[in-house]
């Protein structure tokens, strides 16, 4: 299948986009970082095209996935993997951060959508969004409100388009604590945490059951292979949600 990967230079976009890659797919593997993404397009083998493109930006949107299509002669999947989750209490969350927040989770999204969804559409595709428990599915994790938020605004930005275009398969895929990659496959999401105040809110997330913080993890590869089953359905047989959260240890005695 013809797969677009966004978000494909680092963290989980990278790992997925090379797992399709040498799972047999051709994918074109698209981000800012150019010289990352040729880096994740040599790992990910033939058939791989590595394509610049700002989420936050229509034009290069719109021209991303134009040479995306033509590179890989149609579009059948797309997967948006690309997410900031800036670190900050609600109050001290300043318009800056905001608009970053939603440019990135979730207009990105809209705009990478509409672009695709001519080639979608022709092809009876798939189109899946990287979603977190933490947005519909746990308590509020202090101190990721603006991420919390985008992340349940996006959920419902799928909803919105599996209802006025059924003919293409939308999913959202609601991921939990995931084990991540290794060296440029690892997640750069807390980069630019205050470690202060990390170290303040994590004891809360551990105390209220919303993270384990290197416990319990789920598997990169497991998640890679979900994506992999809903990317292969058609429409007829699309998946509107799914949830991959790690199984808890079973206590002893």
């Amino acid at each position: 299948m013809r797969t677009v990967v966004v978000g494909a230079s680092s963290g989980l976009g990278r790992y997925i986009g090379v797992s399709l890659a040498k799972r047999g797919r051709q994918v074109a593997l698209l981000a800012r970082r150019q010289d990352r993404l040729e880096a994740a397009a040599e790992e990910a083998g033939d058939g791989a095209v590595a394509i610049a493109c700002d989420v936050t930006d229509e034009k290069s949107c719109r021209a991303a996935i134009e040479q995306a299509a033509r590179d890989l002669g149609g579009i059948d999947a797309l997967i948006y993997t690309p997410a900031i989750g800036p670190l900050a209490r609600i109050a001290d969350v300043d318009a800056n951060t905001w608009h970053r927040t939603f440019e990135t989770n979730v207009i990105g999204a809209s705009l990478i959508t509409a672009a695709a969804l001519p080639y979608l559409t022709e092809s009876r595709g798939v189109a899946a969004y990287l979603s977190s428990v933490s947005a519909s599915h746990t308590p509020v994790w202090p101190g990721l409100g603006a991420y919390i938020v985008s992340k349940a605004a996006m959920e419902k930005l799928v909803e919105v388009w599996r209802t006025e275009h059924p003919g293409v398969g939308f999913t959202r895929i609601v991921v939990g604590d995931c084990a991540g990659g290794e060296g440029p496959n690892m997640t750069e999401f807390a980069n630019a945490w205050d470690p202060e105040l990390a170290a303040e809110v994590a004891p809360v997330w551990l105390s209220r059951g919303l993270s384990t913080l290197g416990g319990a993890l789920i598997d990169v590869e497991e998640l890679v292979r979900v994506v992999d089953h809903v990317l292969g359905c058609g429409p007829s047989a699309s998946i509107p949600s799914v949830i991959i959260e790690p199984r808890l240890p079973v206590a002893s005695g």
